[in-house]
């Protein structure tokens, strides 16, 4: 299958899922959040199934971390979901980041899926032609809490803060300079934790 019309699917039925009540998100408990993100991944994948009614379910994890909203896991066989970043943007999750993720677990399955490119025409066509919703690349959240940076480095003008990848980059060799005084950063130390436990 490489296009949804070839597949008889009316276009003009392309209408995002239904919208979740955002007062119900606001008001749910964390594990409540996760069991109502379940739920919207199995309206996605029976939206994907309307094309290809041999899809899989995918297995769904909530434990990603870092400045991923979400990732079609492939070589595990499900989706991954960002917990912090669900928490904190609960109507954009549901929207636009199951749809898209689900998007990329539907392109997987179809006739060389894994050799298509991830955020590829297909893709488009599925987030365009199915969810329909833009194809959007990637998302616009604040990552400060999924992301910590407790790495202070410093140069002539200011403090930059690190991922503990970046660090371990620089403890391994690699130099970085700030882009506006352009000198190299220089570790100052660690910060404490806010909330330690």
């Amino acid at each position: 299958m490489s296009s949804l019309s070839s597949n008889g699917y009316d276009q003009a039925k392309a209408a995002p899922l239904p919208p979740w009540p955002e007062a119900s998100l606001t008001a749910m408990s964390e594990p409540a959040l996760i069991e109502a993100a379940k739920a919207r991944v199995d309206q996605a994948w029976q939206r994907c199934r309307e094309v290809y009614p041999a899809l899989p379910p995918p297995k769904v994890w909530f434990d990603l971390k870092g400045a991923s909203a979400g990732q079609a896991h492939l070589g595990r066989g499900g989706l991954r979901f960002n917990p912090v970043l669900l928490s904190e943007n609960r109507a954009a999750f549901f929207d636009q980041v199951i749809p898209h993720e689900m998007a990329h677990w539907l392109v997987f399955h179809l006739q060389d899926g894994p050799r298509l490119k991830p955020h590829g025409r297909e893709w488009q066509a599925v987030m365009r032609d199915l969810f329909g919703l833009s194809p959007d690349v990637t998302h616009r959240f604040d990552i400060k809490r999924a992301q910590r940076a407790p790495y202070r480095y410093a140069c002539a003008c200011r403090e930059h803060a690190f991922t503990a990848k970046r660090h371990a980059l620089a403890c391994g060799g690699r130099h970085y300079r700030c882009r506006q005084c352009a000198q190299t950063l220089v570790y100052s130390g660690c910060e404490t934790p806010e909330n330690p436990v």
